[in-house]
């Protein structure tokens, strides 16, 4: 996994690099293979924004949110991540499912002809 992160108007501090590398880390359970996670970090009027696109799986994921702390909004984004890469995982995991379990149709009138009334006495 490869994860840039840019800073905007804020200092790069080694505690928020590390959280943001800690926090993009766990996103591994629902990726495979090469992904690439570019971090965007600004504040504006006393907000610090985040947003974050995320390529792997064959698309791009993103989200971004802002709050009073970068902390916050760090947290918020990876809420919104994993509620779209669990929603895409599920979508990749029911469309596996509906390929190999088919529904099978019957005909009414087919079922019927091996019937033998012999076997069954007349309850009646």
């Amino acid at each position: 996994m490869k994860i840039t992160i840019e800073f905007q108007h804020l200092e790069h501090t080694p505690a928020l690099d590390e959280r943001i590398r800690e926090k993009s880390e766990k996103l591994n359970k629902y990726l495979d293979g090469n992904t690439h996670i570019k971090w965007h970090c600004f504040t504006t009027d006393q907000v610090h924004h985040a947003e974050v696109s995320l390529f792997g799986l064959g698309q791009e994921f993103h989200a971004k949110a802002g709050e009073d702390s970068l902390y916050k909004s760090i947290d918020k984004i990876m809420e919104r991540l994993e509620k779209q890469l669990v929603k895409k995982k599920e979508k990749v995991k029911n469309r596996i499912h509906r390929k190999h379990h088919d529904p099978v149709h019957l005909d009414p009138e087919d079922a019927w002809q091996d019937h033998d009334e012999d076997d069954f006495d007349d309850v009646g």
